[in-house]
């Protein structure tokens, strides 16, 4: 029984160390692309009048909110294998974050799929 909770520990700690890299790949991919994007959008008329700026922010956000997913689901696993107080208010912290995160960004985005819309139909949005 020892010997089995010493290999589910073990991998366990893997899987942790797999998902953290695996944000951290999202976060900095999310953010140079984010960063070429606005770039792209000061340096480019054409691309600026294309592209709204509040689009690439908010496209950056679910990049963003990618990364904290896999975060959550890290110390959700660490938080099985050793549920010390510090993993509990560390995954609580990182369980509101996310929360708050998508609330705003889903809120952004109907927001933006509504200006859209309107520029579209020549309507205008009243808030």
């Amino acid at each position: 029984m020892e010997g089995t909770r010493e290999v589910l520990h073990s991998i366990a700690e893997w899987a942790v160390l797999l998902v953290d890299v695996m944000a951290v790949a999202v976060a900095v991919f999310g953010s140079i692309a984010t960063f070429i994007a606005g770039a792209r959008w000061l340096l480019s008329p054409t691309y600026a009048a294309r592209v709204p700026i509040r689009a690439i922010w908010v496209w950056y956000a679910r990049w963003l909110v990618a990364a904290l997913t896999f975060l959550l689901a890290a110390d959700i696993i660490e938080t099985t294998i050793a549920p010390s107080y510090e993993d509990l208010i560390r995954l609580g912290v990182i369980a509101l974050i996310r929360t708050f995160l998508n609330y705003f960004l889903d809120k952004d985005l109907q927001e933006y799929r509504g200006s859209l819309e309107d520029a579209t139909t020549g309507r205008r949005h009243e808030a």
